[in-house]
């Protein structure tokens, strides 16, 4: 499993070997995972923006048994700005760590599963892959990305005795919002889309927060294992109200009702005219 150093892949992680199921957690930096190994958790270092950390995780596993038996791809993080002020380095950056790092992590494990003719893939998306907020352009992208190679490898791999099963968790309150906002944006500079910085810091950090009614880790976790120990899984699980009910309302609005909903919940004052427009 990646991306087990907080949050999310933390608590799946223990409650994976508190199920009693053999669990590999993996972070960029192994000594942040000293509470899974004290659980019974084989922690190994595994970044997954790099091949050859990579390939030594999984070669690890390999050796040890024989095959990666499930794969839970949960790595990742949220580049929030709006699309014109995030720059390409921030967009190949949110890419290779939510995309291409779930994709090359899957692709070395499978030789494994088809040689045993079982697996199971579970990735991480979220309710942003099938709904899309303001400023959230660079991580829905890579969630819509996740969904639609999921549908595609689960047909691929079927008939293997692989399954694919996607993850779509909606608000969880973890340190998720201040990586979103504050790591990136420390600061609001003055421009174009200042209004609607000030509103998507506001709103991203309000929803995150631990009184924000959001689900718990632990909520998310207990998925994840229900996923792994189902002997028939389904295809996607949500997690949270929002979840079930965002993607949904999306589905069912014409495009500018759903506009409208947006410019209701992220109200953002006319920008200033440039000075070259004026007169």
């Amino acid at each position: 499993m990646t991306g087990c150093s907080s949050g999310i892949g933390k608590a799946t992680a223990f409650a994976l070997a508190a199920a009693g199921l053999p669990t590999y957690a993996t972070a960029r930096r192994v000594e942040s995972l000293s509470e899974l190994a004290a659980a019974g958790c084989t922690v190994l270092a595994c970044d997954v923006t790099d091949e050859e950390s990579m390939r030594a995780a999984v070669d690890r596993v390999l050796a040890e048994r024989g095959a990666v038996g499930v794969l839970v791809n949960n790595a990742g993080y949220a580049e929030y700005g709006p699309l014109e002020e995030v720059g390409l380095d921030r967009w190949r950056r949110e890419f290779e760590t939510n995309v291409f790092g779930l994709v090359r992590l899957t692709q070395l494990v499978l030789p494994g599963m088809r040689a045993q003719q079982w697996g199971r893939v579970v990735n991480m998306s979220s309710m942003g892959g099938q709904m899309s907020l303001p400023g959230g352009s660079a991580y829905h992208a890579s969630k819509y990305a996740v969904e639609a190679l999921s549908d595609v490898l689960r047909f691929e791999v079927a008939p293997f005795g692989i399954d694919v099963v996607v993850v779509q968790p909606g608000v969880v309150k973890t340190r998720f919002g201040d990586t979103a906002v504050g790591a990136e944006q420390p600061d609001i500079s003055p421009g174009p889309y200042a209004g609607l910085s000030r509103i998507l810091d506001k709103r991203v950090r309000k929803s995150y927060a631990p009184s924000s009614g959001g689900a718990s880790p632990e909520d998310v976790a207990r998925v994840v294992v229900k996923a792994v120990r189902a002997d028939r899984p389904a295809t996607r699980y949500k997690v949270t109200v929002q979840a079930r009910l965002l993607p949904t309302a999306r589905a069912l609005l014409p495009d500018r009702a759903w506009d409208a909903l947006m410019r209701s919940q992220f109200p953002v004052d006319e920008p200033e005219p440039h000075p070259e427009a004026e007169g």
